[in-house]
This record gives structure tokens, C-alpha cells and sequence, in this order.
């Protein structure tokens, strides 16, 4: 079968196609065919060791959706046809995260998605709603779970509160989709005038321009008439996160689920107790939250957010695409499409 290795760390030029053995399920094993895979911000990490140590070759990506092929002996949960998309963590069922789960993540410490087929412990999977084609499902695992733990897991988003989201990436856009589906205010930022735009098509009811806010937290200030937000999903990191802080509302939640301008930041002890202030990491979710995400998905038939599909040839394109900033929504990399469509 065709696969891709990550072959060194020097960015989207280390992706090599390759020819791997067809894999065959053992016991309580998975053979599932993979139609499609999306990228996230951890995968650009990764490929320019950005990330920490991973053993190379590397099979990438965290996300993929596909068809349940064959079952090995004693699986229960499927059987071959089944839809289905990994979980990003293989050894986190439910429950607290544990520092052990971290050596199951897909496409890191384990072999990744990004191949024609994939062999996966059956508790390793979750059906994708059934509205969704493959493409839409394959950016679930990582994106959708982290804003879903963020918001409704850890944060207990209410109705009626005020959630500020940083950027137009797949997370940002995801917890924009879910805090409307809990009837939440959404306060959205961006350096583009037309990104903004289409967040406020999608439901924000607010957008702020950094560029002409470079001290954007007064401009949350004035948008809640002083009082700031009860939710804050940080995923810039150092860039962001002090003032991400101080546009909290007294009890406001930063949570942080990322850091694309890296992870080093001044923490002000003053700004967290002037506001009883929670910052909670999140570090995407277990398969429960999963499968509570994919409910909350099938019900209100919420349709995740593609930016650009590339073919299965184009993995390297792909990489590069989302490496410019220029995505709103998933970047996503599907076997069926056709190279040079959008």
C-alpha cells in the first residue's frame, strides 16, 4: 500500500511517499481504509522539530476518516463497512488525563493516518455522524474534540455567557460552531477583513481586527460594555496570552489549546487574581468526549468548516498551504480528489 513518511524535520519537503506492506488486524485490532485526513498546526510542529523528539520514519497526521475493512479476532465494536475516524489519543478511553496517554497520540508517538490503510485497536475508533462525508469527518479528531473539551467539557459553557476565539483556524472555528450551538456570544479576531467577514456569516457576532487593534483587549472592553468574556480558546500562545487574560470577566476561563507564536509567556499573578481567573490546558480529549462531540455534531447536523481539499499526491502542497496562514477552516487531503481542485 502507498503511505507517506515524515523523513527528517526540515518542514513540508520531508514527506516522502512510500511503499509499505498491506497491514493485516491481530486480536481486537481494526483494518480500516482511509479516505481522508486533515491537517492541524501540531503536524506543521512536527515536520520541522518544532514539536520535540519523534522517531523517524514517521507516518503523519493525527486525523483520518475511512471504511472499516476487516476486524481481527475478537472485535466486537465493528464490523467491515462501519464509517469511522481515529482517535487522536489511542490509550484515552475516558476519565482524567494521564501522563502515560501521551505516548498513544497518532501521528507523534505513534504512526500516523496518512496512509491507504491503517491498522488500529478497535476502542482506538468512533462512528462519524452519519451527515458527513468522509472529507467533513476527517477533521474532527483533533480540532473538533480540543474546542468540544475546551467549551462544554472543561469550560461548562452556558447559555448566554461570552466566548472570545483567536483566529480563523480549525479550532477557533469549530468552538465559534459550538458555543452558537449552546447559545453563547461569540467575539472572533483576525488580521483579515475578509476572514472576519466570513466568521460573522457563520454566526460570531463580533469581529476585531488585530491589525487595527493591535491592543485588542480594550476592544473586547468595549464590545461586553466593560464587563469581558467568560471564555478565551488561546491557541496563540505567547503572542496572545497576556491579553488574553485581561479581557476576562471576573471567574473567565483561558483556555489554552495551543501556541503558534510558541509557548514561552509573562504570566501576570495581578491579572489572574484581579479577576479570579481559571487558565486550564487542554490537550484535545478521550474517546468519550468524542463520541459526545459526534452527538452534538449528528443533532444539530453542524457542518465543520474546509477551507481546501488537495489530493492524495498533493500531501506536501497541503503542508504548505497551511504552513502561509491563508486557510479558513480544515485543511484536508483526500485519496478520491482530484490534484489541482479546490
Amino acid at each position: 500500500m502507498k503511505a507517506y513518511h515524515l523523513v527528517g524535520q526540515q518542514g513540508p519537503a520531508s514527506l516522502a511517499m512510500v511503499d509499505l506492506p498491506d497491514p493485516a488486524p491481530g486480536p481486537g485490532q481494526v483494518l480500516v481504509r482511509v479516505h481522508a485526513n486533515a491537517l492541524n498546526y501540531r503536524d506543521l510542529m512536527i515536520s520541522d522539530g518544532r514539536y520535540g523528539s519523534v522517531s523517524l520514519p514517521l507516518v503523519p497526521l493525527s486525523d483520518g476518516a475511512g471504511e472499516v475493512v476487516a476486524c481481527g479476532e475478537g472485535v466486537t465494536r465493528w464490523r467491515p463497512g462501519d464509517r469511522v475516524a481515529g482517535t487522536f489519543f489511542q490509550g484515552w478511553g475516558d476519565g482524567a488525563y494521564r501522563r502515560e496517554i501521551a505516548a498513544t497520540a497518532l501521528g507523534g508517538a505513534l504512526p500516523g493516518m496518512l496512509a491507504e490503510q491503517v491498522v488500529l485497536p478497535e476502542t482506538g475508533l468512533v462512528s462519524i455522524p452519519p451527515h458527513l462525508d468522509f472529507i467533513h469527518a476527517s477533521t474532527l479528531p483533533c480540532a473538533g474534540v480540543t474546542a468540544w473539551h475546551a467549551l462544554v467539557e472543561s469550560g461548562q459553557l452556558k447559555a448566554g455567557q461570552t466566548v472570545l476565539l483567536l483566529g480563523t483556524g480549525g479550532v477557533s472555528l469549530f468552538a465559534l460552531q459550538i458555543a452558537k450551538m449552546h447559545g453563547a456570544r461569540t467575539l472572533i479576531t483576525s488580521g483579515s477583513d475578509q476572514k472576519l467577514e466570513r466568521a460573522l456569516s457563520l454566526g460570531a457576532d463580533a469581529a476585531i481586527s488585530y491589525k487595527r487593534n493591535p491592543d485588542w483587549d480594550e476592544e473586547v472592553f468595549r464590545l461586553t460594555d466593560r464587563r469581558g468574556v467568560d471564555h478565551v480558546v488561546e491557541v496563540g500562545g505567547q503572542g496572545t496570552f497576556s491579553k488574553s487574560l485581561r479581557s476576562l470577566a471576573p471567574h473567565g476561563k483561558v483556555h489554552v489549546v495551543g501556541g503558534v507564536s510558541g509557548f514561552s509567556s509573562e504570566i501576570s499573578l495581578r491579572d489572574i487574581l484581579g479577576r479570579l481567573a481559571v487558565v486550564q490546558g487542554v490537550f484535545v480529549g478521550s474517546r468519550r468526549m468524542f463520541e459526545s462531540l459526534n452527538c452534538a455534531v449528528a443533532l444539530h447536523r453542524l457542518q465543520p468548516v474546509v477551507d481546501r481539499v488537495f489530493g492524495w499526491t498533493e500531501a506536501a502542497l497541503a503542508y504548505r498551504y497551511l504552513q502561509s496562514g491563508a486557510h479558513f477552516g480544515k485543511v484536508v487531503i483526500a485519496r478520491n480528489h482530484q490534484p489541482g481542485s479546490r
